[in-house]
């Protein structure tokens, strides 16, 4: 057998860039990526096929302290995702202590003996790159990590690296996949995320995360290379819901608009996308709601 397979769980406290690192990985845009912590809610799988090497990773939530039943079954994702991977990118910042989370799951990877990379991203954010040095020498005495790879998911530095320390980790193995799959996520939920990215883009920091989006239809209207695609913003108060929407429907429109510009680059066929916005309240703590919209553990 010459083919090679790996399964990786690309790990880390929320913001890190784990996001960006996958879609830089896979050269495409399957995770959707903000300047707001926990961005991602689910575990969404990437692949990426190069060679006789496929390479399938695990881009989990942010692991977090929670706050409501949907941050525990984000938590639960990250914790689930280690079981029966073949190596962990953990990812962390140039700067600063690691947080208990962050050390928990580090007592979680050396507990198990998983083999682990240490990935420090946003490289790009440091003038004197001689602090590495210092940071690999701290991190090392947590975890005895596999390699270490400074990388910046903004400019790709560091990323040749990466996939030559990720071939290590692979082993004798038929491709589960096939060549061109890029992720796992059905369309109608890059669709829902692609929308949800702009919220969490535009509006203010105590709105987004109180946002889930539904996709009702999705179909390519026969005889036309057109993609009607309707969706349902749900957020959990009334304030946010007129927020949402704007002054004369203009902030709704403005993540209309660059939502559906994302989706008509990604499906490659023009889409016409309608949004509606409703208050479902307590949502967050609702696990039948939670279920419904897709983000049960």
């Amino acid at each position: 057998m010459n083919t090679r397979c790996a399964f990786i769980t690309i790990a880390g406290k929320p913001n890190v860039g784990k996001s960006s690192i996958l879609n830089r990985l896979l050269g495409a845009k399957v995770a959707i990526v903000s300047s707001k912590p926990q961005t991602t809610r689910t575990k969404i799988m990437g692949v990426l096929t190069r060679g006789e090497t496929q390479f399938v990773f695990t881009d989990t939530p942010g692991f977090h302290k929670p706050q409501d039943k949907l941050g525990e079954i984000m938590n639960n994702a990250v914790k689930d995702s280690l079981g029966g991977t073949d190596g962990v990118l953990f990812v962390v910042e140039p700067r600063g202590e690691l947080n208990e989370k962050e050390l928990e799951l580090l007592r979680k990877i050396s507990l198990e003996k998983l083999k682990a990379i240490l990935v420090i991203n946003k490289i790009d954010t440091l003038s004197d790159k001689s602090l590495l040095l210092q940071r690999l020498g701290e991190l090392f005495k947590l975890c005895d990590f596999t390699a270490a790879v400074p990388v910046s998911a903004q400019t790709g530095e560091g990323f040749s690296d990466l996939l030559s320390e990720m071939e290590k980790l692979s082993c004798e193995s038929v491709h589960y996949f096939p060549e061109d799959t890029l992720t796992d996520q059905p369309e109608r939920v890059i669709a829902a995320e692609m929308i949800r990215e702009k919220i969490l883009r535009f509006m203010d920091k105590e709105v987004p995360h109180g946002v889930a989006v539904e996709i009702e239809q999705m179909r390519e209207r026969p005889g036309k290379a057109l993609l009607d695609v309707s969706a349902v913003i749900y957020c959990d108060r009334e304030s946010h819901k007129r927020m949402i929407i704007g002054k004369n429907g203009a902030m709704l429109k403005r993540i209309s608009t660059y939502a559906r510009m994302d989706m008509e680059r990604f499906f490659q066929i023009k889409v016409n996308l309608k949004t509606w916005v409703k208050v479902k309240e307590g949502w967050r703590n609702r696990e039948a709601v939670i279920r419904n919209f897709g983000l049960e553990d």
